[in-house]
């Protein structure tokens, strides 16, 4: 089988697809990419590749076809408009004449976190291909558009819409993070069946190297009572929030907020710890995911949050799969899908989004807790996260769709 793996992120960014597509490639799947440069999160074209011109490369055993894309800035709104349009726009016009000379493809397949409107490509090339397409829906638009802030414009909103609604309507099966994603994908498609529920795969990195930074990290979490928040810093994840926590918590020179990672927040996060004289917050910055397993197992909570809103409400984080396998207690200030999950797991402690009291006081109770219930909530966690997002039953589900669609393909008249 040969997949064509269509997504704006890939490596060296770091996006769960990666290791996905690794799987992939490791169970038999030849897998080939197309995508961008990439420039997530920093805003800027990673050193060694350029914005514009095509580009190829190979991530292990698999080969990188890349399209000139527009990097998306720091906290440019038309920057990342920019951004998103020019990748739709590249490998959609692109695309055919930079994968010419690969070998047939079977399936055309879309990972597609925000934009959702980068499916828009796959959809023509799958059309010029004659091949089936999957695409695994990462978040809702227009809903996630409108959470976020970014667009408020209900004629705007109307018009992704229609765009969203023609790529539903065009795929020939819809995989869903959440269950909770069903309905309001039905809505935008006239095949309701052909909606499938395929969660977030994580692939724990066992046999990873860590970096001394990484060390000197894990070694300074050991200090302290550290309750850690890793990934993107943006506007989505409730950063204000977790700020005032840390505002409410001072008075516990025990307990240290870590926050990892980088994003459209990280300077604003900085001048607000440098304002409030926040001294119970630590930001690291980014790491690669090599690091992450050494960084995660010295937590001694592990902190996800969202912003309270219906359409993250509907959302599973994926740090959550990842936190479930590191076998450390989780904090959850969520509502909907990504607490049910927590609470189901009996792996950790839960609030309502939005709510910097409740979080405070979640978190003193994770400090209260002795050590030993907090060592079993995180192995509840990681005998969850074997029963329902085991790396290697996720990929055999995938390569299930895939066989699904490329049949009934063939078989259409």
């Amino acid at each position: 089988m040969h997949v064509l793996l269509i997504t704006q992120y890939f490596w060296p960014e770091n996006f769960l697809i990666n290791d996905l597509a690794r799987q992939l490639n490791l169970q038999g799947v030849t897998v080939t990419v197309l995508t961008g440069k990439p420039n997530y999160p920093s805003g800027q074209v990673f050193p060694g590749h350029r914005a514009m011109g095509c580009e190829h490369e190979r991530f292990e055993d698999i080969s990188i076809h890349r399209v000139p894309i527009v990097p998306r800035g720091q906290k440019s709104r038309v920057g990342l408009v920019l951004n998103y349009l020019s990748f739709i726009a590249s490998a959609g016009m692109l695309g055919r004449r930079v994968l010419r000379g690969a070998a047939p493809f079977d399936v055309v397949f879309v990972y597609a976190p925000s934009p959702l409107l980068q499916a828009l490509a796959a959809v023509r090339l799958a059309r010029l291909y004659k091949l089936p397409l999957v695409v695994w829906v990462q978040d809702l638009w227009p809903e996630s558009l409108s959470a976020t802030g970014h667009v408020k414009n209900s004629w705007l909103l109307g018009m992704v819409a229609k765009s969203v609604k023609r790529i539903y309507r065009a795929t020939d099966r819809i995989l869903v993070q959440s269950r909770a994603f069903v309905a309001p994908v039905a809505a935008l498609t006239d095949q309701p069946g052909k909606i499938h529920y395929y969660p977030n795969l994580y692939q724990p990195h066992k046999d990873s190297h860590p970096s001394k930074n990484a060390g000197d990290l894990a070694q300074r979490l050991h200090q302290h009572f550290n309750v850690v928040f890793a990934g993107n810093l943006g506007t989505a994840q409730a950063l204000d929030i977790v700020v005032e926590a840390a505002r409410k918590l001072q008075p516990h020179p025990r307990i240290r907020l870590v926050l990892v990672g980088s994003g459209s927040m990280g300077p604003w996060l900085a001048e607000q710890c440098a304002q409030k004289n926040l001294r119970n917050v630590l930001l690291p910055g980014r790491f690669d995911a090599s690091d992450m397993p050494t960084i995660l197992g010295a937590a001694s909570a592990l902190l996800v949050s969202l912003r309270a809103d219906p359409a993250f409400a509907l959302t599973i984080p994926s740090k959550i799969q990842a936190y479930l396998a590191a076998g450390r207690p989780i904090i959850a200030s969520l509502d909907g899908e990504g607490a049910r999950i927590v609470e189901e797991s009996d792996s950790g402690f839960c609030c309502p989004a939005g709510n910097a009291e409740l979080l405070a006081e979640a978190i003193l109770r994770m400090a209260h807790t002795p050590l030993e219930e907090r060592e079993a909530m995180g192995k509840r966690g990681q005998q969850y996260f074997h029963q329902h997002f085991a790396p290697a039953h996720l990929v055999e589900q995938l390569k299930m769709h895939f066989n699904d669609v490329i049949s009934a393909k063939r078989e259409a008249p």
